[in-house]
C-alpha cells in the first residue's frame, strides 16, 4: 500500500534539495546558523530544526563549499556566521541549471498525466 499521506514525501524532497536552498541563502548574505532556519521556515514545507541544519552545515563546510568566521554576539554567545565559497557558488550554479531541466521533466509528466 503507498503512504498517501505527504508528510513523509516532503521529507523526502526536502531531504535532497535542502543543502541547495541553504547555499541560495547564503549567495545573497552570511548568515548564522538559527538565522538559516528562521529564513527557511517563512516558506511552507521547508521547516526544519537546529538539529537538521547544524549537521548539514557542519558537512557543508567540510566539503569546502561554505567557510565560517566567529562573531560576537549582542545578545549572548558568539555566532558562528557561514559564507558561500568559490565552490558552493559553483555547485548551487549547477544545481539551478540541473533543478530546471528536473522540474520541467517532472511538470510534462504530471501535465501529461492530468490530460489523459
Amino acid at each position: 500500500m503507498v503512504d498517501v499521506y505527504p508528510g513523509p514525501l516532503v521529507a523526502q524532497m526536502r531531504r535532497g534539495t535542502l543543502q541547495y536552498c541553504i547555499l541560495a541563502l547564503l549567495s545573497t548574505e552570511e548568515r548564522y546558523g538559527f538565522d538559516l532556519v528562521r529564513a527557511l521556515a517563512t516558506v511552507d514545507g521547508m521547516v526544519t530544526s537546529e538539529g537538521t541544519i547544524y549537521p548539514l552545515l557542519g558537512r557543508l563546510r567540510r566539503d569546502g563549499l561554505v567557510e565560517t568566521t566567529w562573531r560576537e554576539s549582542p545578545s549572548g554567545p558568539p555566532r558562528r556566521y557561514y559564507r558561500l565559497t568559490r565552490a558552493g557558488r559553483a555547485a548551487l550554479d549547477a544545481f539551478v541549471t540541473e533543478w530546471g531541466r528536473f522540474r520541467d521533466g517532472v511538470d510534462y509528466f504530471i501535465g501529461r498525466k492530468a490530460r489523459s
